[in-house]
């Protein structure tokens, strides 16, 4: 009797010491390491391997990694999407490379005119401003509009004057100024002058377009967009594109998905590419890639529009379809590890 008593409680205590041990491993399943991830674009448009040397692709390629690290030590660190966001951004605005900020293209009559937009997903609270002259990151601003109005969107000279009163300093025309874009300007004026006088003016596919981008899951699982650009060379009449429209070309939605696009603006602004890939998700059940091929791949296509997203959901999952030759476009992941592409082979 004394010896079966001995063997019930040693079973007992190793059933209890494995049942311990199970519940320790299911904890740890329970509570995996924190996953987060940023993705960032540079513009889509007609890019090939034809026409980008050596040195032009590593120029790209350190400035997209550049900007992706900044993002990441931000969501390492357990900070938030819209910071993570806003600083990718900040770096590329900085840039000759792209089309926002200081490498901004010129207007008609040879200014800089940019246009940005951020949206936390969260809160679906959003910021943008348009038709900026005198702001170097115009996200930053755009963020500002978000946090500190009550409003979403600012233009032109008023925007401006709400970045005074917010304490941020304005920049002379000429910090925009750039060779490149300047003789970007003066061909797509040659071209327009060898036009017939009953010709249509130049769309938007045939002068240069771009923009630079980025969406960002956090640690605490929240999602961000931002999205900023100098718009089109040659542009007239305070042209505005589809950058600084929410639910165009930056939407953000901790349900579904963060977006960011870049293209033909009037025909994201038309089809509302941004939100309709979120919709897609949220009333259809489609994955983020399915939502954005859909939309990019099919919609945007048919309407006779060009450019990209790239749009990252809830879980980590990203997709950036484009349909144009080219789209400058990278991610980084919790561990750290950096993709960049350029083309589309």
């Amino acid at each position: 009797m004394t010896v079966w008593l001995r063997f019930s409680r040693h079973a007992i205590t190793l059933a209890v010491s494995l049942l311990a041990s199970r519940l320790i491993l299911l904890a740890f399943a329970a509570d995996p390491k924190p996953q987060f991830k940023l993705v960032i674009h540079g513009g889509a448009g007609t890019i090939s391997r034809q026409t980008m040397t050596p040195e032009m692709e590593r120029q790209y390629r350190d400035k997209l990694a550049e900007a992706l690290r900044t993002g990441y030590k931000i969501l390492k660190d357990g900070g938030s999407s819209l910071d993570a966001v806003e600083s990718a951004i900040r770096v590329l605005e900085d840039s000759p490379l792209f089309n926002a900020g200081k490498g901004a293209v010129f207007t008609n009559v040879g200014t800089n005119e940019l246009d940005a937009s951020v949206m936390d997903g969260a809160s679906l609270k959003a910021g943008a401003v348009a038709g900026l002259k005198h702001i170097k990151n115009p996200i930053s601003l755009a963020r500002l509009v978000m946090e500190k109005s009550p409003h979403v969107m600012m233009v032109g000279a008023g925007a401006e004057a709400f970045a005074r009163q917010q304490g941020v300093g304005l920049v002379s025309q000429k910090y925009f100024f750039t060779e490149r874009r300047w003789k970007q300007l003066l061909e797509a004026k040659k071209k327009e002058m060898q036009r017939s006088s009953n010709a249509s003016p130049p769309t938007p596919k045939e002068a240069s377009f771009g923009t630079v981008g980025a969406v960002a899951l956090d640690q605490r699982g929240g999602l961000a967009a931002g999205t900023s650009t100098g718009g089109v060379t040659n542009k007239r009449f305070g042209r505005v594109g589809d950058s600084p429209i929410i639910g165009a070309g930056t939407y953000a939605d901790n349900r579904t998905c963060a977006v960011s696009a870049t293209g033909d603006g009037e025909y994201f602004i038309r089809l509302g590419v941004a939100r309709d890939i979120s919709a897609l998700m949220e009333y259809k059940g489609k994955s983020v890639k399915e939502a954005a091929e859909t939309v990019i791949l099919e919609k945007l296509a048919a309407l006779g529009g060009t450019g990209g997203v790239i749009a990252l959901d809830a879980k980590g999952n990203h997709a950036w379809p484009f349909n144009t030759s080219g789209m400058y476009r990278g991610y980084i992941d919790a561990d750290g590890k950096i993709v960049i592409e350029i083309y589309k082979d």
